[in-house]
């Protein structure tokens, strides 16, 4: 796994999540588990994209990026595009 203390790592942890991810919506014949697995791909590469989001927004203001805090999958989800 990546480390998503910084930008670097967040990027290399939603490059994992994607490739992940595609494997799983490709697999012809998706189990329970590969559905499950799917979602939660899903869900984390939401809060990454959060996550990082949240520490250019820091930066571009002045503010420290490690302030920014991954936020929970019902908050994240919750946001309008």
């Amino acid at each position: 796994m990546a480390d998503t203390t910084n930008d670097a790592g967040i990027g290399a942890r939603i490059k994992e999540l994607v490739a992940e991810e595609h494997r799983l919506r490709t697999h012809p014949n998706p189990t329970d588990e590969d559905i499950t697995a799917l979602r939660a791909a899903e869900n984390e590469l939401d809060q990454c994209w959060d996550l990082l989001r949240q520490r250019r927004a820091k930066t571009e203001t002045g503010g420290d990026p490690a302030d920014a805090k991954a936020r929970s999958v019902p908050e994240v989800e919750g946001y309008l595009q």
